[in-house]
């Protein structure tokens, strides 16, 4: 069985798009992308340096436009059948396109509108994340909380990340919990937790006004592992998203439970084949960086679809 999982924020890489729009069909399509968002994504993938794609404003549309674009030149118009989908933090917004419960245009739109409430959530306290690597998961979790912070994002493979004021976790870092590794993260804000509500209720008020299809293959929710029943339920999950810790592991455990034996990662690629490799063992990975993968991607998908 294949997964198709979309990456989050803080996956993307200065140029990581420029090989991918020497294809005129693909630079066509993330012109439509651009004129979806308002912004110039061919020029923030190619040439724009890393400070400029980190603000959260633009890393989550190119984030979501990279996936979108890269499993059209992987897959054309319709995704393997019985694959599962699933996308970590924005990646489930690229899920939900992918597998239909959103239309390109409304995933683009909402994950416009996402970013930009985010964004301005971020500016309102200086916050951010960082990663928890190693360690006893009750005990990291348990010292996460005892700081003051929020265990935002549980990755599986050994890693808790830590969000909140960045005095807390400065001094988290300085006394960390024991047998772990405290790295900061290049995120301008404390995702998933309460300090991202200021950008719910414009959330809120798109979804009641987006149509919606039910997932044309298994889309898991990234809050609990489980199979999402419905677009409806879809975009209420992706609108609590915003403010509730993202549990990847539990992703992780159902991909295992279903009999997930490959592994394919969109663009920009790297960061979860890298938490599978850890925490799905035995499950073989591919993380589709380039186009000139496409050839090796696709033997991939016909072994595991």
């Amino acid at each position: 069985m294949l997964a198709i999982v979309c990456p989050g924020q803080g996956s993307q890489t200065p140029g990581f798009l420029s090989a991918w729009i020497e294809d005129p069909t693909t630079a066509a399509h993330l012109v439509r992308l651009s004129d979806a968002v308002g912004r110039d994504l061919t020029q923030l993938g190619t040439t724009a340096d890393e400070d400029t794609i980190k603000d959260t404003a633009v890393a989550q549309p190119l984030i979501v436009a990279a996936g979108v674009l890269t499993a059209r030149a992987l897959f054309g118009d319709n995704l393997p059948a019985g694959a599962v989908v699933a996308g970590h933090s924005v990646g489930e917004i690229t899920a939900s396109a992918l597998t239909g419960a959103l239309s390109e245009a409304d995933a683009m739109n909402f994950v416009t509108v996402r970013a930009n409430g985010m964004a301005q959530a971020a500016q309102a306290v200086p916050t951010g994340m960082s990663a928890v690597l190693g360690g006893d998961p009750d005990e990291v979790r348990a010292a996460i909380v005892a700081a003051g912070l929020t265990p935002a994002n549980e990755n599986g493979g050994g890693q808790i990340v830590a969000a909140g004021s960045l005095e807390q976790l400065a001094a988290f870092a300085e006394n960390p919990p024991a047998k772990t590794r405290v790295i900061a993260l290049k995120v301008a804000g404390a995702f998933h937790t309460e300090y991202m509500s200021p950008a719910v209720d414009a959330l809120s008020q798109l979804a009641g006004a987006l149509p919606t299809q039910d997932p044309s293959t298994t889309l898991l929710s990234n809050f609990d592992g489980a199979q999402v029943p419905s677009g409806a339920a879809n975009l209420t999950s992706l609108v609590a998203q915003v403010t509730r810790p993202v549990r990847w592991d539990l992703c992780e455990e159902t991909m295992l439970e279903l009999g997930v034996t490959g592994l394919l990662e969109l663009a920009p690629s790297g960061t979860l084949a890298g938490l599978a490799k850890r925490g799905m063992k035995g499950v073989k990975t591919f993380a589709l960086k380039t186009p000139d993968q496409l050839e090796d991607a696709r033997a991939f998908v016909a072994e595991h679809a």
